[in-house]
């Protein structure tokens, strides 16, 4: 949270080509947080955030700057399609749902920080708990050793892993089965009835590395506090949480989709509320949504910003407009970004012992590939990569098998060109179409 905007921006630019209009607002937005939470209560209470509306083509990074953003400062994150509301008494997801999946998503994060806190405790009492499952089995094993040496000994080769193979029976929890009551609803009889019934636990045999992992979840669950892990994440997703609504231009007056107008506009009535801010209740207890970021994203093709109705339009004062990935922009998406598509395909096949090498010029040409694919057919961004690479190395893929030595491949111009030559074709009958 406290990062400077141009450090977040920085830090975007890391994995996100271009889009500097965007990436700005952004940070100025989670800056705003920050400086927020050091002014007195008084002042803090009458500061909202000032929600955005990202307007762009798809493919051009919308997404993965919320995504990104919300990973950098460890805040409560989801992402919701704004197409799968409908107003109520159509069939389909009540609004305030969006709130209860971030709720959700923050009980997920705090408890996965506690884990980690007591993780080395729970890994000590889990080793301990097989230890009098494996002592009975494997004292003949020990000749010459007293009971207390035995037990040492197990528990130090269980933390090794020298057992992870062996089956045993242990006991265990039995998870509570989960009763639909709708679509898309489920309920557990265990968070009907609380701690009212009493944990039902079977034996069951498995291998001593899985009774391992389950050992632990139960003993972190036993070392943390719920209660303060619920309340900790509810003042997350109220302080901190970011929600993202894709597709917001689906539900404008105007535009694509089947449903009549007047359901489109009933959604953006039922969204209204929640972005304004209101009190949802969750089965934690209640939360605010006034201080959390909201941010849409709509490709407005057939629609415009201006299409949604006023007052939706109103908490969403930030617009910014991204623009459509060039040909450089592909270049240094393929060549500078963190954890690029090139090094997770050469990744992926040093596994099966392929050494890829790519050349500056076959990037270049897959990225002029990408370019012609845009324009000629659907623009679907940098997704264009993906399926541009998988057509290139596909014989790889296919054919590498892991059980030969090394073997160096190169990628230049020429094999791109061979490999993609069926692409390339189409292309070259598409400039005749009138």
């Amino acid at each position: 949270m406290e990062l400077t905007p141009k450090q977040i921006v920085t830090e975007l630019d890391r994995y996100i080509v271009g889009q500097d209009e965007a990436k700005k607002a952004v940070a100025i937005a989670l800056r705003n947080r920050y400086r927020r939470s050091k002014l007195s209560k008084q002042l803090r209470d009458e500061i909202t955030p000032k929600n955005i509306i990202m307007k762009g083509p798809t493919g051009v990074g919308k997404t993965e700057i919320a995504r990104r953003l919300a990973k950098l400062v460890h805040a409560p994150f989801i992402k919701v399609e704004a197409t799968k509301f409908t107003e109520v008494g159509y069939v389909g997801r009540d609004v305030e749902s969006m709130i209860r999946d971030l709720v959700e998503a923050s009980i997920l994060m705090v408890k996965n920080e506690r884990m980690t806190e007591v993780r080395e405790k729970a890994e000590e009492n889990a080793i301990n708990r097989l230890a009098n499952v494996l002592v009975p089995l494997k004292r003949n094993h020990y000749d010459g050793q007293t009971e207390e040496e035995v037990r040492e000994t197990i528990k130090k080769q269980l933390a090794d892993g020298f057992f992870d193979d062996e089956v045993v029976e242990v006991e265990i929890l039995e998870e509570p089965k989960a009763m639909p009551l709708m679509p898309g609803m489920e309920i557990s009889i265990g968070d009907m009835f609380g701690n009212l019934m009493p944990k039902k636990r079977k034996r069951k045999s498995m291998k001593v590395a899985d009774a391992m992992r389950i050992y632990i979840a139960e003993e972190s669950d036993r070392l943390i506090d719920m209660d303060n892990v619920n309340s900790e994440a509810l003042r997350r997703a109220e302080q901190n949480g970011i929600i993202f609504i894709d597709e917001i231009d689906k539900i404008t007056g105007k535009g694509g989709g089947n449903s009549p107008d007047v359901s489109r506009e009933g959604v953006q009535r039922d969204i209204l509320p929640i972005v304004e801010g209101s009190t949802v209740s969750t089965k934690y207890g209640p939360i605010k949504t006034d201080y959390m970021l909201f941010i849409a994203a709509g490709a407005f093709h057939l629609s415009r910003v201006e299409d949604l109705i006023p007052e939706l339009q109103g908490r969403f004062p930030v617009t910014v407009e991204l623009s459509s990935l060039g040909y450089d922009d592909f270049v240094k998406i393929l060549n500078n970004t963190d954890n690029s598509l090139i090094l997770q395909y050469k990744s992926l096949l040093m596994v099966d012992n392929i050494n890829l090498d790519f050349s500056k010029d076959a990037i270049e040409e897959i990225a002029r590939v990408a370019v012609l694919e845009n324009e000629t057919s659907e623009n679907i961004g940098a997704r264009r990569l993906h399926t541009i690479i998988e057509k290139l190395l596909e014989d790889i893929s296919f054919n590498a098998t892991g059980d030969h030595p090394m073997i160096d491949v190169k990628i230049d111009k020429k094999y791109v060109q061979e490999h993609l030559a069926s692409i390339l074709k189409e292309y070259d009958l598409k400039k005749y179409i009138l």
